[in-house]
């Protein structure tokens, strides 16, 4: 359960987020309903998260990993469910996805620059980040330099809404159910 209300002070941010929520994913996703309860944090960080959407140096897979990897660490429910309906609508094999939480158990399933950034996106979500010279010149083998500011970014980015999520009590909220995920897999 929420520890906040996921009813706040009508507003017009607020309207045009459900609008859009609803319009882009089908419904009101509960994290605008939390910053709806500060306006200017909500109208802030919804056009962060519309120039983070716009990032394009890093490939959509890695993006989905560097993105996965800290929701399974913080175990957030929320970003894991949504990361899963997000990466079936890229079209990204949900067989490999579903591996994601339990990634070094299956790393014959990821290819090595996915096991490096699943690495990196882990290192960087521990507190505090243990990321090494090494781990970093390994990734640098694979990735430009604007792709490897961009994943940092990513992890940190994807940190930021698992912490949110985490603390004010938001778990998952249906959008896993609309995709496939493979029996057996990691449910959120």
């Amino acid at each position: 359960m929420a520890r906040i209300s996921l009813n706040p002070p009508r507003s017009l941010s607020l309207r045009l987020a459900k609008w859009y929520s609803r319009r882009a994913y089908g419904k009101v996703m509960e994290p605008a309903l939390v910053f709806g309860h500060h306006p200017r944090i909500l109208r802030s960080y919804l056009g962060f998260e519309a120039k983070v959407g716009r990032w394009r140096a890093l490939d959509p897979t890695l993006r989905q990993l560097a993105e996965m990897v800290p929701a399974a660490v913080i175990g957030c429910s929320w970003c894991m469910d949504f990361g899963y309906w997000h990466a079936d609508k890229l079209g990204l094999p949900l067989e490999k996805i579903s591996k994601v939480p339990d990634w070094r158990a299956h790393e014959d399933s990821f290819t090595e620059v996915e096991r490096l950034v699943m690495e990196y996106a882990e290192a960087m979500t521990a507190t505090p980040p243990t990321v090494t010279d090494e781990l970093t010149e390994s990734l640098r083998r694979h990735l430009s330099d604007a792709a490897l500011v961009e994943l940092t970014a990513m992890v940190a980015v994807e940190n930021f809404r698992s912490r949110v999520n985490s603390a004010m009590g938001l778990h998952s909220q249906g959008f896993s159910d609309a995709c496939a995920v493979p029996p057996g897999g990691v449910r959120p």
